[in-house]
């Protein structure tokens, strides 16, 4: 969000932008918990410009972005209807996630540990040999992937849905989390 000129107000300054936000936010029921400082920063509009009449005009823009965590879909609409237009510029998503990623990230494992087992016995079977302990287990780097959408796919929503463009039947939700996991067992054979 940022700072604005209003005709015939004059300065929309960051400090009123920010009040009406997190006031507007605790409307809709979330609390200082979903609701965090993104990033503050400042600039001047027409740099160019104004380079040379900065000490004419010494006022820059303060911005500030906030993270807001939601739990649906219906909750970034609300949001959105709440945000000032004159000082909101974009919005977007920034992580989707789960309360539970960790449990079914070990859940995988050991289902991956247990499939590696039941791998190694059929093809040691094939050579007539029977699986033994497992001797060592490695799990490769783990990378954190979780999904990054970075789209306005709520705000084209938004907007077909004021336009009539949409049934208001369908019930759109977030996109399933896909985890995937690998380990390496080595058994020994007997």
């Amino acid at each position: 969000m940022t700072e604005y000129d209003k005709k015939g107000v004059g300065k929309v300054t960051i400090e009123q932008i920010k009040q009406r936000f997190l006031t507007a936010m605790q409307s809709l029921g979330l609390t200082d918990k979903e609701i965090s400082l993104s990033s503050a920063s400042g600039y001047t509009n027409q740099y160019w410009y104004l380079r040379k009449r900065k000490k004419e005009n010494p006022d820059m823009k303060a911005t500030v972005s906030y993270w807001v965590k939601v739990k649906t879909p219906q909750q970034i609409d609300q949001v959105v209807d709440k945000l000032d237009d004159e000082a909101t510029s974009n919005f977007f998503i920034a992580k989707v996630t789960h309360s539970k990623l960790k449990e079914y990230r070990e859940q995988l494992k050991i289902e991956a540990i247990k499939a590696a087992k039941i791998k190694a016995e059929k093809l040691a079977g094939a050579v007539n040999e029977k699986v033994g302990v497992a001797v060592t287990i490695n799990e490769p780097s783990e990378q954190a992937f979780e999904p990054q959408p970075r789209m306005y796919a709520n705000a084209m929503m938004k907007l077909e849905d004021n336009a009539g463009l949409t049934d208001p039947g369908i019930q759109v939700d977030f996109k399933k989390i896909k985890l995937h996991f690998e380990v390496v067992v080595v058994f020994a054979l007997q």
